[in-house]
């Protein structure tokens, strides 16, 4: 899991853990001694927040230990997959795009971060340079040739060095 998301989840799992811990139950302290809980619109919202709190921090808790399972040795080296750069001939916008694979948390289709679980990131998951990616959208279905793939393990030179390239050097 990439550090800066992992902080991310961290923080705000420690912030509701806090909220949780400390402000709502002072707010539901302060809305019990007003008297009548039938009728107190600050308890209700205050027991709603709590409710609301605990759900989000469970998803948190389990996206968390989701994405502590991803074992990057499973990522494929020839293929696109989480963390590959991957340019694409779109046919139905006649330009070429340029798409990373990356998390939910990152995904920002402005800057080309396409979450791999979005429609277009699961149709590029597994192709090869050549491959066509026929893709239904919102927008409509589109058809994306992958002309260009950089993965997850060319990005940390884990390929650069080739069995040739070793030998010339010895």
């Amino acid at each position: 899991m990439p550090d800066h998301i992992k902080k991310q989840l961290l923080k705000e799992i420690e912030l509701l853990e806090h909220e949780l811990a400390h402000e709502l139950p002072a707010e539901i302290k302060k809305a019990v001694a007003m008297g009548d809980l039938s009728e107190n619109a600050e308890y209700h919202m205050a027991k709603q927040r709590q409710d609301f709190v605990n759900a989000r921090l469970g998803q948190l808790k389990k996206r968390m230990a989701e994405l502590s399972l991803v074992n990057l040795a499973n990522i494929p080296r020839d293929r696109a997959g989480f963390g590959s750069t991957v340019v694409v001939y779109d046919s139905t916008k006649d330009e070429e795009i340029v798409y990373r694979l990356v998390t939910s948390e990152e995904s920002d289709v402005t800057k080309g971060l396409i979450s791999t679980t979005s429609p277009i990131g699961r149709g590029l998951v597994g192709k090869r340079v050549g491959d066509v990616a026929a893709i239904v959208t919102p927008n409509g279905k589109r058809e994306l040739e992958v002309l260009k793939l950089t993965t997850i393990h060319d990005e940390a030179g884990e390929d650069n060095e080739t069995p040739a390239a070793t030998q010339s050097s010895n």
